[in-house]
């Protein structure tokens, strides 16, 4: 219909100004080591021994194990997998609840990406405005120099995170000569050229949208957050009524100490205007606290006009009170429960790597017959029996029976005459061992007989485990 108004509101663009400071320092670390961590951690060796890779952090598919350091992870043992997403999750309940979404500020791959392209940006097109009069600027053969010169820049960064993350999931050195010799599989390319897209496009043109209006986290987080909560807040009794710096100093019983410069909302890496109140597009980076901090201290203003501080301290500092030591505000119930649920599951998780045995046995009994009844009259159950050796060398393994009297045991590859009250074999390293066992009793005794199966490793470190299994009589 015509006039009618439209539902959609084109983007803005959004040009962050440099700033100095300290959460703008912390920042600079946060980003620093998160990058070392993502880019370096597929170089790291770990010593294995002859029988598993020797790197430290490897998710081998094809062998369906998962190492980190020291730790090595079975398709079986899924639950540790599932062990780390709850603490991770609890994790950033933890906290959001004690200093509100500082994840989304300083260390989502999102916002260390969208920085680092940042950085690039000004680099390459200087600060906020010689940037937007750049992006006002019709095309020209400088401009489109400088934009190609950035986009190429974005490029490679996007390329090399996309290359990073193939690498946790083979050797590194084998991996990254066999993509360049063009020899690696088709999936790798695949694999670095979505990571490659996905990067270039979310990190150097969606941005805060992708914060706003893709990530679930800031509809979730208000949840998570309450009056105790440590958050970047705008002290609006302090700052209200806005003035420019000679109307506050000409009527400073009229104006407040914000002199309306929009130095927070020109920092803002969302283009939020924090004096607004709380609001999604927030990520809680500080950066404004580190302008506003020092405006203050140009015009000779105590600082924290816009601070990280929860709701109560901001009431008890307008009613002339001190707010709390951060400590306090830290531990509290809420805090403290989801410090304890996280301690909980992750001591668990030790106990279960601590006593988890690495060799375990599995065992399915043939069907079809269910038993054969010998020439002698003796019966004889069939039995699949599967010995998994979760250790990265060969070792021995003895197979019995507890709870079968007289019981004779002996595999598909020998012969009766060979039947013993145990078996033992060799079971390759990092591999599962199939065995197929006859287990013989006399005809007479109960119609089903429970027992179970046992095996033990016969070289120093020892260990065992047992499966229940029925033998069964006419």
């Amino acid at each position: 219909m015509t006039g009618s108004p439209s539902l959609y509101e084109k983007r803005k663009g959004v040009y962050p100004k440099a700033v100095d400071g300290f959460y703008r320092r912390l920042k600079w670390a946060v980003m620093a080591v998160t990058l070392a961590i993502y880019w370096g951690t597929p170089w790291l060796r770990w010593d294995r021994g002859p029988y598993a890779p020797d790197q430290a952090v490897l998710v081998d598919l094809a062998n369906r194990r998962f190492y980190m350091f020291s730790i090595e992870i079975w398709p079986h043992e899924f639950y540790y997998v599932a062990g780390l997403l709850i603490m991770a999750g609890v994790g950033l309940f933890l906290v959001t609840s004690a200093v509100g979404r500082a994840w989304c500020g300083y260390a989502c791959p999102q916002t260390v990406w969208t920085d680092l392209y940042q950085h690039v940006e000004r680099f390459i097109d200087g600060d906020r405005n010689a940037q937007v009069r750049l992006a006002n600027t019709p095309w020209s053969a400088a401009k489109i120099a400088r934009r190609l010169a950035k986009w190429a820049v974005w490029l490679v960064i996007a390329f090399l995170t996309g290359g990073a993350w193939i690498f946790y999931f083979a050797d590194a050195p084998t991996l990254q000569q066999q993509f360049w010799t063009g020899t690696a599989a088709p999936g790798a390319y695949g694999a670095v050229a979505v990571l490659t897209a996905t990067t270039f496009i979310l990190g150097g043109f969606m941005r805060e949208q992708v914060c706003i209006y893709m990530c679930p986290w800031p509809r979730i987080q208000t949840a998570m957050l309450d009056e105790k909560s440590l958050v970047v807040t705008y002290k609006h009794w302090r700052g209200e009524k806005r003035g420019s710096l000679k109307k506050a100093q000409a009527a400073p019983d009229i104006y407040g100490d914000c002199i309306d410069c929009n130095q927070c909302v020109a920092v803002c890496p969302t283009g939020v205007d924090i004096r607004e109140g709380p609001q999604i597009g927030c990520i809680t980076c500080a950066l404004c606290v580190d302008a506003c901090d020092a405006v203050m201290a140009q015009i000779g203003k105590p600082r924290g006009l816009i601070d990280y501080c929860t709701e109560d301290d901001a009431l008890a500092e307008q009613k002339g009170g001190a707010p709390r030591p951060v400590l306090s505000t830290l531990l509290r119930p809420r805090t403290l429960a989801y410090f304890a649920l996280w301690i909980c599951v992750g001591a668990a998780m030790l106990f279960a790597l601590g006593v988890r045995t690495r060799l375990d046995i599995s065992v399915q009994q043939d069907r079809n017959p269910i038993f054969v009844r010998l020439s002698d009259g003796t019966i004889r159950n069939a039995y699949t029996i599967k010995l998994r050796n979760m250790e990265a060398r060969p070792r021995p393994m003895q197979v019995g029976v507890t709870g079968l009297a007289d019981a004779k045991m002996w595999t598909d590859a020998g012969s009766r005459e060979q039947a013993g009250s145990a078996l033992t074999t060799m079971v390759a390293a990092d591999s599962v061992e199939k065995l197929r066992v006859f287990l013989l009793l006399p005809s007479a005794g109960p119609v089903r007989q429970d027992f179970a199966f046992t095996v033990r490793a016969t070289d120093r470190e020892g260990g065992g485990d047992s499966e229940p299994a029925r033998f069964e009589r006419p």
